[in-house]
Parts: structure tokens; C-alpha cells; sequence
């Protein structure tokens, strides 16, 4: 046990593992989509690997009717219908189960945060857990500041200075509407929590292979002298997904794929891309390299989103052999609707590493297949010693991560096809997760949840680096949401509209084929 932090060691396979201080986890939502598909099974696997310690209690908070049995004999089938938890031992559920507890309440309804307090005391009596709180906000965006001046209201949102005891505010995404309403609630919760205390939640930033692009860069001498302008032509970072909105028809209409997807995922990964070698792989340094990529990116303005932004809604189309409708007739959706499912983008880094390289980015719904990856293309080669064979070109070589579903890393470079000529082909080294450490990735909110109750907050965004994310796009959301689209512009199934393929083209580049 470290006499500093509260936590214990746990030795897995000859590396240390932190196993965190014993808390009481308050979910609010609890009866959502979120809480059910991710936390609580997330929370299960963690006490399954003994990552939790036995006393650590879990509150589900919503306004549904549920008494603590029927709240527990829910979430033992949610694991198996939801969670995709199918090998449940029995004792180690009865633990984990006697440590589910629920309470039904109006998030609006101040007394409901005083009945809190009270069970939230109970257990810390009961269990020991020593006054540590980590309350998650799986809720509409619309109830966070109301949770959080509840949760003060009653003094629950108080830790002491030397951080033994600790009270932490957990938030999804999305951080605001834009710039203004992002300020807003920031103002909200900074006026209840410090900011050391909230942890804003990206479940990119907890997936394997995000993880694992700081290890390939800072890890290994042989990328990091070419990692920069002089050797890399440009960078790619794609989000593809074959589905539509689905039953999020409603919410997605209000946002569209610039606030979903590129204000906070892709901005999440281009930065570590991009970001300068922290002095040390610590929260504080993360966090740092990350918002100075993120100044360096000038702002969209009217010029720049006539030049180097595309928008596109899908239409109808095929996909995997079923035919499916156009977005606007979704459920829940304007008929009219202005909102894309598309974006595609050029920007550049005002930096002395990344100075003239563009970074192509593109999010999509209803495109051919669900893919998410960073193409890194280097230069070509500046001489080709080969004019005898009359080979005037070859491919460049290009450094694929492929974040979901295949997780892993290839590389492309040439090399000689067998024969008595001179002929060069691209072939790829690959490195695939399920086959060279065959095990099974922890799902992100696993390792997130880990690291919030253990206050390592090197994976969760800082608000500086929230607000500069809006205020890139700021001018670009003002400028569509000014114009009237030409919808739909391209077909389900299709790689999105012809613009977004012009946009590379006028480069004299393309797209890396997924």
C-alpha cells in the first residue's frame, strides 16, 4: 500500500498494476444505455481481475423505479444481453452484486442529493470506504450542471487538499453544443468542482491502440528523427462507420459529425500524433503537448471553410447487401435537415515539426464498411537509382494504425519481386493485437474508470484543450449552420461526396483505401 496515494499493487505477469483506494462510485443514469452496455460491465471486469477492491460500493441513481434486488437481478442480465459478459462465475457476481446498490430520484429534486448523502455515509460506514466518491455523469448533457450544484448543494463535491480523500466528477461527451455553451458549463461545474477534480471522458483515448501510438512514437529511436515535416507528406486520421443514426435519429440531428465525432475524437488522436515528446508520461506533461497542437492549428474562418472543408448527408443507398434510407428519412429527424453525417477537412500545424504538412481528417456515417485509422504517408524517394529497368516511380511508404475493429499496425515499403528484373512491389509488415499477445483488449471504459479512481487523468481532456478544440471550429459550425446545403450529396454506401475526394485530389493526393 502506498502511504501517499491509498493504493495497493497488484503483480499481473510481472508488471505492477495499481489497484485504486476504496471508493463509492455513484452513477447517475444508471438505468441508461451507457451505464448498462459499458460502466457497470466495465466495473464487473475490474472486480473480476481483482482491480477493485472488495469494499468499493456502486450507487445507481435514476428517476426509474427499482428496489436494490430488482436493480441487482437487472444488471446480472444486462451483463449477459448487453455487456456481451458471457461466463459469469457465480461467486464472483454474489460479491460484486452485494455491492450494487440504487436509489430513485429527480435530479432536479434537492432532497433527492440529501437521501444521497445519507446512503453515500452509510456505506462508508459499512464499508470503509473513507469518504472517497467518484459520482459518473451517464445522463442527458442538459442535467450536468444540474447534478453537479446538487451533488455541492449538499457538500459532496468537497475532498480535502492533500488529496487523501477525494470526491471526482466524471463527464461524458459532448462538452457543450459549442464555444459559448462549452464556457458555460464549464462555469457550472468549475463553480462546484476544481478542475483537478473533473474528469472529461473520451472513450477513444482508452482504446489499445490510441494507447499504443505514444509507445510507437516515444518508444522506438527509428520513427522520431522521421516523424516531422522533413520525411512525412502528409497525415491522414479517418473515422468511418457503417451504420445510420439509428434511434439516436433525435440527438444526432441537433449535433452532426463535426460536434460527434471530429471536435472531440479526432482532435483527441490527431493531437497525440502530432504532439512534442512530453518530458515525462505523466497527466500534467500528457496534457500539455497536447492543448500546444492544438494552438498550433489556426482557427477555421470564412476563407478557410470555403477552401478546405466538405460536408455531405447520405442518401439512400446499399450496404452489405441491404438497402437502406436517406438520413432525413430517419426516425426523428427534420425532413429538411441541414445537419451532416459528413465532414472532411485539411488542416495544418503552425509548428517548426509540422510547418506545410497537411493533416486530411474525414468522419462519416453510412460510408462502406466501420473502420477507424491513421495513415501516415512519408515522402517519396528523392532519387530512384533504377533508369536501366525503366522504373520512373514507386509507392511511398505509408504507416497504417488501425484503432477499431481490427486493432493493430502495418508499415509499406518496397521491395524487389523475385525474378531477374529489377521490380518493386509494396509489401507490408503487420502487427495485429488479437495475434501477437493473444489476449483480449480491456474494453476502454475499463481502463478509464481505472484510472479516474486511481486520479490518473493523463487519458481524460483538460478544459483548456476542450475550449481550444471549439474555438478551432467555432467559425466552420457558424458558417454551414449560416448556408443552406445541397442534400444529399452522396449515396449510402459510398465513400461520401465527390468534394471530399476533390479536396485530396487538388493536392495530387487520395484517400488511403481502407
Amino acid at each position: 500500500m502506498s502511504a501517499t496515494t491509498g493504493t495497493a499493487e497488484l503483480d499481473l505477469g510481472n508488471r505492477l498494476i495499481q489497484v485504486p483506494s476504496t471508493a463509492v462510485v455513484v452513477i447517475f443514469g444508471a438505468s441508461g444505455d451507457l451505464a448498462r452496455r459499458k460502466l457497470v460491465p466495465a466495473l464487473f471486469s475490474l472486480a473480476s481481475k481483482q482491480l477493485l477492491p472488495p469494499e468499493t460500493a456502486v450507487i445507481g441513481v435514476s428517476r426509474q423505479e427499482f428496489s436494490k434486488d430488482e436493480y441487482r437481478e437487472r444488471m446480472r442480465t444486462d451483463l449477459h444481453e448487453l455487456g456481451g459478459v458471457t461466463d459469469v462465475d457465480a461467486e464472483v457476481w454474489e460479491s460484486f452484486a452485494s455491492r450494487l446498490h440504487y436509489l430513485t430520484a429527480d435530479f432536479g429534486d434537492p432532497d433527492a442529493f440529501r437521501r444521497l448523502r445519507a446512503v453515500i455515509e452509510d456505506l462508508d460506514r459499512e464499508r470503509g470506504t473513507g469518504g472517497n466518491r467518484l459520482f459518473y455523469l451517464a445522463t442527458a448533457p442538459a442535467f450536468f450542471p444540474v447534478i453537479a450544484e446538487g451533488l455541492g448543494g449538499v457538500g459532496l463535491a468537497q475532498q480535502d487538499r492533500e488529496g487523501e480523500q477525494f470526491a471526482r466528477l466524471v463527464v461524458e461527451k459532448p462538452f457543450g453544443h459549442d464555444l459559448e455553451s462549452a464556457r458555460a458549463l464549464n462555469d457550472h461545474l468549475s463553480g462546484v468542482f476544481r478542475e483537478r477534480q473533473i474528469y472529461r471522458i473520451d472513450h477513444y483515448l482508452g482504446k489499445e491502440t490510441v494507447q499504443n501510438l505514444l509507445v510507437l512514437r516515444f518508444g522506438n529511436a527509428i520513427f522520431e528523427p522521421i516523424w516531422n515535416r522533413r520525411y512525412v507528406d502528409h497525415v491522414q486520421i479517418t473515422v468511418a462507420e457503417s451504420l445510420g443514426v439509428g434511434a439516436r435519429g433525435g440527438y444526432y440531428d441537433t449535433s452532426g459529425a463535426l460536434r460527434d465525432i471530429v471536435q472531440n475524437h479526432v482532435m483527441q488522436v490527431l493531437s497525440m500524433v502530432a504532439m512534442e515528446p512530453p518530458a515525462r508520461f505523466e497527466a500534467r506533461e500528457v496534457r500539455d503537448e497536447k492543448v500546444k497542437v492544438l494552438r498550433e492549428i489556426p482557427a477555421f474562418d470564412a476563407a478557410r471553410v470555403a477552401a478546405d472543408a466538405v460536408r455531405g448527408q447520405y442518401g439512400p443507398g446499399w450496404i452489405a447487401g441491404e438497402q437502406v434510407p436517406r438520413y432525413r428519412d430517419e426516425k426523428r429527424v427534420d425532413p429538411a435537415s441541414n445537419t451532416e453525417t459528413f465532414a472532411a477537412m485539411r488542416v495544418f500545424i503552425d509548428s517548426w515539426r509540422w510547418a506545410g504538412t497537411p493533416f486530411y481528417l474525414r468522419a462519416g456515417k453510412r460510408l462502406p464498411k466501420r473502420a477507424t485509422e491513421i495513415a501516415i504517408q512519408f515522402k517519396c524517394a528523392p532519387l530512384l537509382p533504377f533508369a536501366r529497368s525503366g522504373i520512373e516511380a514507386v509507392e511511398p511508404n505509408l504507416l497504417v494504425i488501425r484503432i477499431q475493429p481490427d486493432e493493430g499496425i502495418s508499415l509499406q515499403f518496397q521491395a524487389k519481386a523475385p525474378g531477374m528484373a529489377i521490380d518493386p512491389h509494396s509489401v507490408s509488415m503487420d502487427f495485429a493485437y488479437g495475434t501477437s499477445f493473444l489476449r483480449v483488449s480491456p474494453d476502454a471504459y475499463e481502463r478509464l474508470l481505472l484510472d479516474c479512481m486511481l486520479g490518473d487523468a493523463t487519458l481524460f481532456a483538460r478544459w483548456d484543450e476542450v475550449e481550444r478544440a471549439w474555438e478551432i471550429f467555432q467559425g466552420l459550425l457558424d458558417v454551414w449552420e449560416a448556408e443552406t446545403a445541397h442534400f444529399p450529396n452522396y449515396d449510402a454506401g459510398s465513400w461520401g461526396p465527390a468534394a471530399a475526394h476533390e479536396l485530396m485530389a487538388r493536392d495530387g493526393r487520395a484517400w488511403h483505401a481502407l
